[in-house]
């Protein structure tokens, strides 16, 4: 028996997106109990030339979405990128996870072979079966940003475990 495409991709984002918004929960809570402003941790950076937090999580909220509606050639829903507070990145990851939920499963099954185009900013836009493009570039880039995400809410004191980024929803 063979994983299919909805399987692979939609319970992943949507566990993944659930766990960071209970990640961003816990950092307001961190810095209320530091008596700081919990909107401090959205310029957090591991070094200085990686995006901070705040940008971590929305392209982590980007990747899930496009990573979905690539595959099913769908219109993703834009968001304008100019959250400011925890508060409203949580409601981007809430608009992700409607948008994501509101794909019918049998249009994300049997992509496997379909053309996915990726525009880059640069260059030509990079090609993909939908299955190359879900496992080879959509899942390992919504990863990394859901774990930079992680790492950094952890670097600053936020009291995260692996069983927090493991535990499904």
């Amino acid at each position: 028996m063979t994983i299919s495409m909805h399987s692979a991709s939609v319970p992943v984002y949507l566990t993944m997106l659930g766990n960071l918004s209970k990640w961003l929960d816990k950092a307001v809570a961190h810095a209320q109990a530091q008596q700081a402003d919990p909107e401090a941790l959205l310029a957090a950076r591991l070094a200085p030339d990686m995006l901070p937090l705040l940008r971590q999580v929305q392209i982590a909220c980007d990747s899930a979405k496009f990573g979905v509606a690539r595959l099913v050639e769908g219109v993703a829903p834009t968001f304008d990128d100019n959250e400011t507070t925890l508060a409203a990145l949580q409601q981007r990851i809430g608009a992700t996870v409607a948008y994501i939920k509101s794909v019918p499963r049998d249009k994300v099954d049997g992509s496997e072979a379909k053309l996915v185009t990726v525009p880059r900013r640069t260059g030509d836009p990079l090609q993909f079966t939908g299955e190359q493009y879900l496992m080879h570039f959509a899942l390992p880039n919504f990863y990394f940003h859901i774990t930079t995400a992680y790492a950094l809410l952890r670097h600053n004191g936020v009291e995260l475990g692996k069983s927090d980024y493991l535990r499904g929803q």
